[in-house]
């Protein structure tokens, strides 16, 4: 069995996250399951940069504890993970620029002095390439033929140039060719290549691309991690489907701008963080008085204010299910991993027409910013299962008879017919305040009551297609975890873990959190014997929330708000001293 994971630390502007990446596609092209995560400060030089890529002939799902191959670009690398290191791993650095001591490492780790510096000198490449002869060194441990490291830097630089092509192989190629002459004894994890071929994609771009297949015809997008990678993808295929991309001056803009263009009939999107969304939440309350249907990307960091923002959390889950004044309908749905995005994402997109309101994708940094190996099959089967479903957006034809359009018709299902400007009788206002079925202002009590109850009964429609909560697992399983969004991924990997020790859990994952799925939780807290709620966030904001709409306390919590993901490790621990209780 292969499971290698490699890490490589160093300052920021050294190319570690291109590097990261790189070794994220060899891994895919060697048709293993791959899985990768980063870690920066939010400064744009200088600082701690690490980046984490796992890779196996099996199925895997998160990052895990212990690193077989450290690639040290810097002391600090050094000493910030030299306790990560696993027996029998590996160890490269220059020793020109990282001393090592004797006792930093047991003996069983393997060190690979690799001269980084000497060698882009000797090729003739910028110092800064330093990355690109570590990946080449690294590829050296485990692999033996250079032919798919070279294919991948043609790939990737090939848009630059023969020139910036032949610098990155002659660097790359040296730093193989050196740990192949020099390296003894050999790295005892080697890599057999699999036929197997997967996408190797992030959250960030299914949601892109979940968008586009959605039919997105505008974005406003004002750049914040974790979400920018949301709007490069976009942006990279705006052109091919005509999508028309605003870089806004502000978030309040780009939520107007993407209000107005769906008013105007458009399938828009926006996408922000935390802070971001804070500034927006008024004119979300616009897009629901005015039940103009909006797609908004919410990319959780840790908070208040500035917080942490290059870190990963899920402090917002509150905030989103109740951001802006006065009670209105929302949808929230929390994807767990990149196939969820992009599945989520479409749908959202259906959900925010059919039913006339907000709909909000709730994400975070580990989410967005991590990279997973996908099945092609799997991926394009839904998108090719995928229908649009406008609603009811009136034709032409429809509203041409119409002799008194109301756009917020007190119909049963609380959807009134939309339709659009430009369409003949059916001219519909539109404003902040409190309106009758026109759309005139109105502050009549009666009418107050109609509207809020008319809007309200969107979710009571919506309700019975919604699809219940995941349930993994072994059913008649001692403890279940019970949890949303990204979690999911660690927890499968755990659920792995266990499982090979002969210990069956099961998970219930909960992926719309509004409307909240009150009776498939509860049926399943009823018939559990032990629940344990994992959520990356202080205060319990999701295990409040079972308790709000179910009634159930849970038997334990596990919670993290450092800033990091949750490890496996830590959920197999918590789970066995749970059994132990």
């Amino acid at each position: 069995m292969t499971d290698l994971q490699w890490l490589i630390g160093g300052e920021a502007g050294y190319g570690i996250v291109t590097t990261g990446v790189m070794m994220s596609k060899i891994f895919t092209r060697l048709g293993l399951s791959v899985f990768d995560y980063v870690e920066y400060p939010s400064l744009i030089r200088g600082g701690h940069n690490a980046y984490y890529v796992r890779g196996s002939d099996n199925p895997i799902f998160s990052q895990r504890k212990g690193i077989d191959i450290l690639v040290a670009l810097n002391k600090d690398t050094i000493n910030k993970h030299k306790d990560e290191v696993s027996e029998n791993g590996a160890i490269i650095y220059d020793p020109s620029v990282t001393k090592v001591e004797p006792q930093e490492f047991s003996p069983s780790i393997l060190r690979v002095e690799v001269p980084l510096l000497e060698i882009t000198k000797k090729v003739g490449a910028d110092h800064l390439m330093i990355n690109t002869v570590a990946i080449g060194a690294s590829l050296a441990l485990f692999y033996s033929d250079f032919g798919v490291l070279q294919k991948i830097l043609t790939d990737v630089f090939g848009k630059k140039g023969e020139k910036v092509i032949q610098e990155n192989l002659n660097a790359s190629k040296a730093g193989f060719d050196y740990v192949k002459t020099h390296s003894a004894p050999p790295f005892k994890k080697q890599v057999n290549a699999l036929k197997q071929q997967n996408l190797l994609i992030s959250a960030a771009e299914a949601v892109a691309l979940g968008a586009i297949r959605a039919g997105l015809q505008f974005a406003a997008i004002y750049p914040m991690t974790p979400i920018n990678g949301v709007m490069t993808t976009i942006v990279q295929n705006a052109s091919t489907y005509g999508i028309v991309v605003k870089e806004p001056e502000d978030e309040i803009a780009g939520i107007n701008m993407a209000i107005g263009a769906s008013f105007a009939g458009a399938r828009s999107l926006v996408a922000t963080s935390g802070g971001g969304f804070s500034l927006m939440v008024e004119s979300l309350g616009l897009a629901a008085q005015t039940e103009v249907p909006l797609v908004v990307v919410e990319g959780m960091r840790p908070g208040p204010a500035t917080g942490m923002p290059t870190w990963t959390e899920q402090g917002d889950v509150r905030f989103v299910l109740h951001a802006a004044q006065g009670d209105f309908p929302r949808i929230v749905i929390a994807p767990g991993d990149a196939e969820e995005a992009f599945g989520f994402t479409m749908t959202a997109f259906n959900l925010a027409e059919t039913y006339q309101l907000p709909v909000i994708l709730l994400v975070d940094k580990y989410l967005m910013e991590s990279h997973a190996t996908v099945p092609f099959e799997n991926l394009s089967s839904r998108a090719d299962s995928f229908r649009i479903e406008r609603g009811k957006l009136l034709r032409d034809e429809d509203v041409a008879v119409q002799t008194d359009y109301k756009r917020y018709a007190l119909v049963e299902d609380g959807i009134s017919p939309r339709s659009i400007p430009g369409q003949k009788g059916g001219i519909g206002l539109a404003g902040s305040d409190e309106h009758d079925e026109h759309g005139l202002y109105s502050e009549d009590a009666h009418m107050r009551v109609s509207m809020m109850d008319k809007r309200f009964k969107k979710l009571d429609s919506a309700i019975p297609h919604i699809p219940p909560p995941d349930l993994y697992g072994d059913e008649k399983a001692p403890v279940t975890i019970v949890s949303f969004g990204s979690t999911k991924m660690p927890i499968f990997e755990a659920m792995s873990s266990l499982a090979r020790e002969g210990i069956a859990i099961r998970f219930l994952k909960v992926s719309y959190l509004n409307p909240f799925p009150t009776e498939a939780v509860a049926s399943t807290m009823k018939d559990s014997q032990k629940t344990l709620v994992i959520e990356n966030n202080k205060t319990g904001q999701f295990e409040g929330l079972i308790r709000e709409y179910t009634g159930f306390s849970v038997s334990d919590h596990l919670r993290k708000y450092d800033g990091r993901p949750f490890y496996p490790e830590e959920i197999v621990d918590h789970v066995k001293t749970l059994l132990k209780k």
